[in-house]
């Protein structure tokens, strides 16, 4: 963080020139650009100088403590330098805030979407293992989990599981999943013994609220149809399953999990907003995204951030180099060191 602070100190300096220089001046679109910048990079600047303010007159006072010999006078100077301390301590906070400030969206609930990817049924299989993972994550953290649609295999696994998770903070504790799961295992259906690779995609979407996403009963076309379960068979006779389409953008979203169709088209709704917001906030970003260079993966759903090999009992996070062996037990819903890791880690590598 003050490497970056370094550079934008300087960066700061060398504006405070620009600002001045008849030429760019003159140059209304050039001062313009230098203006807003100087402008968007001026309060962390400040707070990083009156930081550096403090530490130096700590080390002064420390130094005065250390040479002065009148017992009083150096009980003076020690009250002043634990002032100075929790002045430093305080900025240190106000400093991270203004550099990695808070997703507004983290206090949300959440969509958690999770689709087999490469590898036929062991890949349903593993998309079913991680529904269960972050289901027992919820449930470790005194979360509800409602399964909102499903697409279940013959094999025990899923194509395709959307669920939302509705708890404190959920949104930013489970954020940085979205991306490729690769897993690397003997599948239960080889006999020779041989590791398979699969891929599994999640994406974690905030959940959003009807004031957020505005949407146009005119923009939508809601079919009803038949649910069906294993090897397409009904399961009820009743024409339950919510089939909505948006128009403007082309997303589907189906749901039939339920018997009734009045809450499957509420489910299915509150996917769609959450998916319009995700795509909403995706283009708002775009612009900032092209300009922000990062020292580690972003964390969209289309990289491939982890691996779980079960022959090595590891667990690889590809965006930060962390590898830990205790697989099953995170399988178990035991995330908290990984999500701890990867929040403080990703935050911190994101340059301003």
């Amino acid at each position: 963080m003050f490497k970056k602070l370094e550079e934008l100190e300087k960066k700061y300096e060398e504006l405070n020139k620009n600002l001045s220089d008849p030429e760019i001046i003159t140059n209304q679109s050039k001062f313009q650009e230098c203006a807003k910048i100087h402008s968007d990079i001026s309060k962390p600047v400040l707070k990083y100088k009156e930081y550096q303010g403090i530490t130096k007159e700590i080390e002064e006072n420390s130094k005065l403590f250390s040479e002065e010999k009148d017992i009083e006078f150096k009980k003076l100077i020690s009250e002043e330098l634990e002032k100075l301390k929790v002045k430093k301590s305080n900025l240190e906070i106000e400093i991270k805030e203004i550099m990695f400030p808070k997703d507004p969206h983290d206090k949300k609930n959440c969509i958690v979407e999770v689709r087999a990817g490469a590898g036929g049924d062991e890949a349903a299989l593993f998309a079913g293992d991680l529904f269960r993972m972050y289901s027992r994550f919820a449930e470790n953290n005194g979360w509800k989990t409602e399964v909102m649609s499903s697409s279940p295999t013959g094999t025990g696994g899923f194509k395709e599981i959307i669920s939302s998770i509705i708890g404190k903070g959920v949104y930013g504790k489970l954020k940085y999943e979205s991306g490729v799961h690769r897993v690397q295992r003997v599948p239960v259906t080889e006999s020779s013994g041989r590791i398979h690779t699969s891929t599994v995609t999640v994406a974690i979407l905030p959940e959003a609220e009807e004031v957020e996403i505005n949407i146009n009963p005119n923009d939508l076309r809601i079919d009803t149809f038949h649910s069906t379960g294993h090897g397409g068979q009904s399961v009820n006779t009743t024409d339950s399953a919510i089939r909505i389409t948006h128009i403007p953008t082309g997303m589907v979203v189906t749901c039939q999990d339920e018997k009734s169709q009045f809450k499957n088209k509420g489910k299915a709704m509150i996917v769609l907003r959450a998916r319009l917001l995700d795509m909403a906030e995706r283009e708002k970003h775009e612009e900032l995204a092209l300009k922000r260079k990062r020292q580690v993966g972003t964390g969209d759903r289309s990289e491939r951030i982890r691996t779980y090999n079960f022959p090595q009992d590891r667990i690889t996070d590809h965006r930060i180099g962390l590898n830990l062996h205790n697989l099953e037990e995170v399988l178990e819903g035991n995330l908290n060191n990984l999500v701890a890791n990867l929040s403080e880690k990703l935050k911190q590598s994101n340059e301003i």
